[in-house]
């Protein structure tokens, strides 16, 4: 099984189903396809148009299996490792998982265009001036903290379903975006994310990510490559 990922610096989409597979000890190949821009002649397209006709990451390749986009990605793994439950046992709790995983994958743009994933820099700054001028950063955030205050009242934790779960992997893009742009949440969430960054496969993710120190601009909306 290989896993075709971008720069872990940046790319949120990637993180989803690598945390996954790190979390529940999947045994799989990564292979780093580092963005260098995302035109069609730039690197990166020339190099993973040939694995996928999206032309993006992440892309999951298993025998001749190859699949593209984080859903279709989480969903087969749950197809192929049904006794690892990386979705919640219970209907109910599963139904609602799958609802919020869905509201992220296709929602949340204004947080998501304002606060790109950038794990080795902190903007308090831009954090400070978004949640004061941009109401639609305020809405976002607002129905992420009642969504993730909701789950965990009724699973008592420590995740979002009791257990770790896809839905923990979705949403560990944003507790990243909410410590690097320090965006204030109540002292459960706060925990919560805590949490998610104590996971092995967490902290392997962000030291990768300190590690590459390449800088690309198409991913850097608040800074220069002078910063």
């Amino acid at each position: 099984m290989q896993l075709y990922i971008g720069n872990k610096n940046y790319s949120s989409w990637s993180m989803r189903p690598w945390l996954l597979l790190k979390q529940f000890e999947i045994p799989f190949e990564e292979i780093m396809v580092r963005f260098d821009a995302f035109t069609p002649e730039s690197q990166f397209k020339q190099r993973i148009n040939k694995i996928t006709p999206t032309g993006r990451v992440p892309v999951l390749v298993h025998d001749e299996l190859v699949v593209w986009d984080t859903f279709a990605i989480v969903e087969t793994l749950a197809e192929l490792f049904p006794q690892l439950a990386l979705w919640p046992r219970n209907i109910a709790a599963r139904a609602r998982a799958r609802s919020i995983c869905a509201e992220i994958h296709s929602g949340f743009t204004a947080l998501r265009n304002h606060c790109p994933v950038n794990i080795e820099t902190t903007f308090p700054e831009v954090g400070a001036r978004l949640m004061q001028e941009n109401s639609d950063v305020q809405t976002d955030l607002k129905r992420i903290i009642s969504m993730w205050q909701s789950a965990l009242s009724q699973s008592k934790g420590p995740f979002l379903f009791g257990d770790y779960s896809i839905a923990d992997a979705f949403y560990a893009p944003v507790v990243t975006r909410i410590r690097t742009y320090v965006l204030p949440v109540p002292e459960d969430v706060a925990a919560y994310c805590q949490r998610i960054f104590d996971t092995n496969s967490m902290r392997t993710w962000v030291r990768d990510a300190l590690e590459e120190k390449q800088y690309v601009a198409e991913d850097e909306l608040y800074r220069s490559k002078r910063d």
